[in-house]
């Protein structure tokens, strides 16, 4: 029998109302946190119960412990900031801005994207999809004092649920995991404090290094989500020269790689992506020019966008990309940019473009970024069960 191709998703998962209505109550102070953390543990029995039934080989806790709240709406993958580390605040009125260092890139504002300018018509349209007027206001934090981690006790309720639900669904630890952010997509926010922005991005390092290590001293995987590798390119307002961009992001993953030292790379997985946002995605930069500086950081898994037609025709790569010994890829062969189901033999197809170039042993099927959120949940699921069959249809003819 051919041996299965394994399968995961990248992390974010359909919330439940049951999830949505607690969050909400622990936020106006009507439940407590013991309250939360029974409905957190029960809704990721609930949710590790069924990605084991479609037959996902590795799993996680549907990112249901990373907390959306009201004042802050940039997803909840980055939102839970503000309930795990201290130094950051909303202000009406920003102080002067700390400089960047001599000679180096500094980030625009997050809402000044090249490709938004170039297709600033359909962005306005409100009949688009894109429109991004249909969104709440954005409401970014920013750093105004010492960041230092606080989440101990969330991170650890988060673990001790993923863990119950694995052993309730009969899987052992080592096939799940925990999303994390990275060092540099927590420093995008504004720093008003520390002396630079390269300061601030190891202030950060040094803060999730305990997140990292309490979910690996667990026996569990950490995802790092580092969408600031790819979608950074697009926040500069006139395209920087590569050379520039690469150093900039070197600098980055130079503090994520402080941040992982003394962990296993084999429980560690990086995901890259272009940013979660429907739209054209024109300007996004070529997964050629970065991938070296992905492989760069330690960790053995690598979870990217293959599935996103801006992106899909990258796998050829990898015909000239050697992988390093011990790592493994995790492509998305599902996308969270359309509604439309993809059908198990296209799925199949493009899990077999990186199993004949890599080895079947050493690909992961995957999502391309978090689906929840990003389509209706009844999609979301189906495709998480169309990545399924597809793997066991390229399992059987690899």
């Amino acid at each position: 029998m051919a041996k299965q191709i394994r399968t995961t998703h990248v992390g974010s998962l359909p919330r439940t109302e049951a999830l949505l209505e607690a969050n909400a109550a622990h936020a106006a102070g009507t439940l407590d946190d013991a309250g939360l953390a029974a409905v957190v543990a029960e809704q990721t029995d609930a949710v590790v119960a069924r990605q084991a039934e479609i037959g996902l080989t590795i799993v996680n806790d549907g990112e249901y412990g990373h907390a959306m709240t009201e004042k802050v709406d940039y997803g909840a993958w980055w939102s839970y900031s503000f309930t795990r580390f201290s130094g950051l605040e909303l202000l009406d009125q920003l102080p002067e801005r700390k400089p960047t260092p001599a000679g180096k890139l500094e980030l625009d504002a997050m809402t000044d994207r090249r490709d938004w300018v170039a297709y600033a018509d359909a962005y306005a349209d409100p009949t688009s999809g894109i429109h991004l007027a249909t969104r709440r206001p954005w409401v970014f934090p920013v750093v105004t004092g010492e960041i230092r981690y606080t989440g101990q006790d969330i991170v650890a309720r988060d673990i001790a649920a993923l863990k119950h639900g694995l052993e309730r669904a009969g899987k052992p630890l080592s096939e799940g995991f925990v999303a994390s952010i990275s060092p540099a997509s927590a420093a995008r926010v504004g720093n008003y404090y520390y002396e630079d922005d390269e300061a601030a991005v190891w202030a950060w390092a040094d803060a999730l290094r305990e997140e990292y290590r309490a979910i690996t001293d667990a026996g569990l995987t950490v995802q790092i989500d580092a969408p600031d590798l790819a979608e950074s390119w697009d926040q500069f307002i006139t395209e920087p020269p590569l050379e520039d961009y690469r150093r900039f992001s070197a600098v980055r993953i130079e503090a994520l790689n402080h941040a992982l030292e003394g962990i296993d790379p084999a429980q560690v997985r990086y995901h890259v992506c272009w940013g979660s946002w429907h739209g054209p995605h024109s300007t996004d930069l070529g997964f050629d020019k970065i991938v070296d500086l992905a492989l760069s950081v330690n960790a053995n898994g690598l979870s990217f966008e293959a599935a996103n037609v801006r992106h899909e025709h990258e796998w050829k790569i990898w015909q000239d990309t050697s992988l390093p010994d011990g790592k493994y890829l995790i492509p998305g062969v599902v996308s969270h940019a359309t509604n439309v189901l993809e059908h198990p033999e296209l799925v199949a197809d493009r899990i077999e473009r990186f199993a004949r170039l890599v080895g079947p042993e050493r690909v992961v099927a995957s999502t391309d970024c978090g689906l929840g959120g990003r389509v209706h949940a009844h999609i979301a699921w189906s495709k998480l069960a169309s990545l399924t069959e597809g793997a066991r249809l390229a399992s059987a003819r690899l």
